[in-house]
């Protein structure tokens, strides 16, 4: 296995870090079995999604999320 520094990592440009960073996402999203997720998050997440089937009009479509973050309104929410 090949080994670079932190250090050497941050001395490259910006764009060749975003692409480090890209191959690592795509790396770890190839394999979301290996992702462990601890069961209090997964209590939540299901209370989450139980909460959303029983009041599925509640809360914001994406769309509302969109305009919300970029004319910056989700600030005052």
């Amino acid at each position: 296995m090949n080994t670079i520094s932190v250090a050497s990592i941050l001395e490259l440009p910006v764009q060749e870090r975003i692409r480090l960073v890209e191959l690592i996402w795509d790396s770890v999203a190839a394999t979301p079995e290996a992702v462990e997720v601890s069961p209090e998050l997964k209590v939540e997440l299901e209370a989450r999604f139980a909460e959303f089937e029983a009041n599925p009009e509640e809360g914001y479509s994406w769309d509302e999320v969109k305009s919300r973050l970029n004319d910056g309104s989700w600030r005052t929410a």
